[in-house]
């Protein structure tokens, strides 16, 4: 092959060699590839995501985004089912992933988990499937935990969904809180300082096994450990039990106790 068909300018004192020899690896994803279907209006799933990941060599993440409302309704949450295997196929089109989640709590619920991995799987039949009340549940069994404090930030509507799910898979709920925000802009802004503060006012109401905090805006993974620490009470959240199980799924079984007491167990 010329300079011209290779679509270079043809220059008298340039050398062209081709076909250098090269060899492969297992590129970034040596352990495992995750695909990771994230909220248009999500501003912290990939963070977490991304932190939790970056002490683990060999596990790459993928995304894509979902089209959906910013308004969080039991409407607008189900609205989502018919877009979920459009957002799974373009993550690496024909490529094989490992575990593919789908990153919105209440949506999970809304529209029930068989359903959101039965879309998942019409674009990736072979891949794992998890999604935020699917890693809950996951790390509730692991921790052994069966009475649940959950926290919330949505509105009484989609509240009523996610009491009524947990308690619907055999968990019990004694206390649930809620700061009653359904814009993901607003809640994606609600400190770590005013999580914490409301797992603290759900603990000094009842006596629960574990404190679940509820939606992929939500910033807690970062501040696990140290809520543990003061608590004695194992907690998570929607993006912090997604990426453990998600991991597990994928036979990733490192020890990483920086992430809190969840991060040290492994699938029940």
């Amino acid at each position: 092959m010329n300079e011209v068909a290779l679509g270079l300018k043809p220059e008298t004192d340039m050398i062209l060699i081709e076909h250098l020899p090269f060899e492969t690896d297992g590129g970034i994803a040596s352990r495992a590839r995750l695909g990771l279907i994230v909220l248009a209006t999500d501003f912290t799933i990939e963070h977490e995501w991304r932190a939790i990941m970056a002490g683990l060599p060999g596990v790459a993440l993928y995304e894509s985004r979902i089209l959906n409302d910013a308004q969080i309704t039991p409407e607008t949450l189900r609205a989502m089912e018919p877009r979920i295997a459009a957002a799974t196929d373009v993550i690496l089109p024909g490529a094989a992933l490992d575990v593919v989640a789908y990153g919105c709590t209440s949506a999970s619920m809304a529209i029930g988990e068989e359903k959101v991995f039965a879309r998942i799987r019409e674009a990736r039949p072979d891949a794992k499937c998890t999604t935020p009340i699917t890693g809950a549940f996951a790390a509730f069994r692991a921790l052994g935990a069966k009475r649940i404090g959950v926290l919330t930030p949505y509105r009484a509507d989609v509240n009523r969904i996610v009491a009524d799910y947990i308690r619907g898979r055999g968990f019990e709920v004694p206390v649930f809180g809620s700061f009653n925000e359904q814009d993901d802009s607003v809640v994606a802004a609600i400190t770590p300082a005013a999580i914490k503060q409301g797992v603290m006012t759900l603990l000094s109401h009842a006596k629960v096994d574990a404190v679940f905090v509820s939606c992929t805006s939500v910033r807690l993974a970062e501040a696990a450990r140290a809520i543990e620490a003061e608590t004695g009470v194992p907690i998570t959240s929607s993006n912090h039990a997604m990426a453990w199980h998600a991991l597990r799924l994928a036979g990733i079984e490192d020890v990483m106790p920086q992430w809190g007491r969840l991060f040290e167990t492994q699938l029940a």
